[in-house]
């Protein structure tokens, strides 16, 4: 069952978001650049040349000031700012998430199914295909590599 979604057009976006309580700042040095605020998360639209919306700097949880970015490692959540990298509790994926799916609502944004399940992060880290896609002889050695290498230098050194 497809449901039609009725795009904005960025005058009705941004009362949207102030009638629902984003505090907005429009942006220095910039037209039609606003930041948004709203459960300690923060992104950023602007208008596009048709006169609707886009998001300019995806949402991301304040930390010393600063817009951070979900990274997913495999194992955990992580908050990176410039500064600092904090593991993302329960508090923080929520907020972010209620903070995704409003703003989707206020620009006329579908939501998606894997979406709203929970936090999608925008990119992922996981230790074990990090730069598989690099040439063999490229690819930095893994920790379980090394210790092949030195274990089997040390049986030639025995055996010499």
């Amino acid at each position: 069952m497809s449901t039609k979604v009725e795009e904005r057009t960025y005058e009705d976006a941004v009362s949207w978001l102030r009638e629902h309580g984003f505090d907005l700042i429009e942006a220095p040095g910039t037209q039609n650049r606003v930041f948004l605020r709203k459960y300690n998360v923060s992104a950023a639209i602007q208008k596009t040349d048709d006169g609707g919306a886009k998001i300019f700097a995806y949402p991301g949880y304040q930390i010393g000031g600063e817009i951070s970015k979900l990274v997913n490692k495999g194992y955990q959540q992580f908050l990176k700012t410039s500064k600092a990298e904090v593991p993302a509790n329960a508090d923080h994926l929520k907020s972010l998430h209620q903070f995704s799916e409003e703003l989707k609502e206020a620009l006329g944004i579908p939501s998606l199914y894997n979406e709203s399940l929970g936090t999608v992060s925008e990119s992922y880290q996981y230790d074990r295909i990090k730069d598989r896609d690099k040439p063999e002889v490229e690819r930095p050695k893994r920790p379980w590599q090394a210790v092949k290498t030195k274990a089997a230098a040390a049986v030639k050194k025995s055996r010499a």
